[in-house]
């Protein structure tokens, strides 16, 4: 059936033929366009962050103020504006080696716009894990179309609303909606696209996509251990987990998944977890320093994720100092002992503040554990031994790696940010993430005199000499 105005193919195939249009018109826009569309970015983050803050609150039912504040609005204008400072030197053409054999040809790559880029945004950090690939896309030259998560709707309408007052729609338009409209957004034939989510719905996007040959970055999550070693400093630990862990209430893809402790000092990383928590919480009934799940499916999803450990065998230990607010979704803070592969909270991602705790006898049993999984997008480590840090970043891979922190990783613009494997493919934030959105196209350019006929036919002695020489010497 054709599609009409009503159907979600025909709201944004207009859209992304005006887009299509726009950039044949502007193949390569000069770095004043790219930075006065970075600028509107900053303008609009800045200007309007109150009112995304109390969307996104409203959306969580209560999200942290401060958290929104420093993890979505002051990471998109830290990340924009490292990029509008960058972006010049980002743009230049490269000259690179040209062997011998080959002189006086030069080389060049010329790093080009793609053309319309998709991105598919998530509800955890609505306004982060949006504008950051969006800023990368448009400071590489690209025109970009953005779905926002349908789990926050009350935020993807705002943003919606200020972006059309900042950006024609040919530039960057959002385009919210719900699950259909996200599956018909897959199947467009952009230049790329970028997606955050879950591993189950990046396989369904790369499925769309590869319809198209439409190259993707999928930024997953997965299960990300976190490794407490024998010397480890506990109580800094427990302090830097326990904030990575319930930031957002453990809505965050690279929050710890499960604790990797060595057998004899479970009981002492429970005490140093529940003492930190207390100094961060002190009470969780109606804090306003701490999270709700997002909503009542995802409550109850987490409600039976200990449900179901508590079946097979494990042992529950709340870490909360009170009774969290049930109306609110506040889910309390608790601690898995005894877990195995036959529960689903050791298989799947969990989400939420859980946190298994998997004993070990020996650092080479941990790290058999962790690659005896899906490769995770980050992995932690607490410790002192320089050998055992060694050795834990040789043998196991994964996404990114924080020694003796969690999380802190993602802060850092210099840094490529991706998963490996089930947590996802390619990376941005900062230059990586310009190229991502980015042909680097090679360009050879031969001199007028040159020696390439040498190996034209007719073939022969001389051929054969020239290949003897390049043999020995290149």
């Amino acid at each position: 059936m054709a599609a009409t105005a009503a159907t979600p193919d025909g709201v944004l195939e207009p859209v992304f033929a005006a887009q299509r249009a726009a950039f044949a018109r502007e193949m390569n826009p000069s770095l004043a366009v790219r930075r006065d569309r970075l600028d509107r970015l900053l303008a609009l983050t800045s200007e309007h962050q109150g009112a995304i803050i109390a969307a996104v609150s409203s959306d969580f039912g209560h999200r942290s103020r401060h958290e929104t504040e420093f993890a979505d609005v002051f990471a998109v204008l830290s990340a924009l504006r490292h990029t509008r400072r960058h972006v010049r030197r980002w743009m230049k053409t490269r000259r690179v080696a040209t062997p011998p054999h080959l002189w006086p040809a030069t080389s060049t790559v010329i790093r080009q716009p793609l053309g319309v880029v998709g991105v598919i945004s998530p509800w955890n950090y609505p306004l982060q894990l949006a504008l950051l690939p969006v800023a990368a896309a448009l400071a590489a030259g690209n025109r970009v179309m953005l779905k926002p998560s349908e789990l926050t709707p009350r935020f993807s309408a705002l943003l919606r609303e200020i972006v059309a007052v900042a950006f024609a729609p040919d530039e960057f338009a959002v385009c919210p909606g719900d699950v259909e409209l996200g599956r018909a957004f897959s199947r467009l034939p952009f230049d790329h696209l970028f997606f955050t989510g879950s591993t189950a719905v990046g396989r369904q996007v790369a499925l769309a996509a590869a319809e198209n040959l439409t190259p993707v970055t999928l930024e997953l999550g997965g299960k990300s251990p976190a490794i407490i070693d024998d010397d480890c400093d506990l109580p800094a630990a427990a302090r830097r987990i326990a904030f990575a862990k319930l930031m957002n209430a453990g809505q965050t893809c690279v929050a710890p998944d499960y604790l990797l402790v060595p057998r004899v000092r479970t009981d002492a990383v429970i005490s140093a977890l529940r003492d930190a928590i207390a100094a961060m919480y002190p009470t969780f009934a109606a804090n306003p320093d701490y999270t709700s799940i997002v909503n009542d499916r995802h409550y109850r999803r987490l409600a039976r994720l200990v449900a179901d450990a508590e079946v097979h065998g494990a042992k529950a230990v709340s870490l909360a100092t009170a009774t969290p607010d049930v109306d609110a979704r506040q889910f309390p803070p608790t601690v898995l002992l005894g877990v195995d592969h036959e529960m689903t909270v050791m298989r799947e991602e969990i989400f939420g503040p859980i946190l298994p705790i998997v004993p070990y006898d020996s650092l080479g049993e941990a790290i058999a554990y962790v690659n005896a999984g899906p490769r995770p997008l980050a992995l932690y480590w607490f410790g002192r031994d320089s050998a055992h840090r060694q050795r834990v970043l040789e043998q196991t891979l994964s996404g990114g790696v924080a020694i003796n922190d969690a999380c802190w990783q993602v802060a850092q613009e210099n840094l490529p940010f991706g998963g490996v494997g089930a947590s996802g493919m390619g990376a941005y934030h900062g230059e990586r993430g310009f190229l991502t959105f980015s042909k680097e196209k090679a360009v050879f350019r031969q001199g007028r005199l040159n020696g390439v006929a040498l190996f034209r036919p007719p073939y022969g002695r001389r051929f054969e000499v020239m290949i003897a020489l390049l043999k020995r010497f290149f």
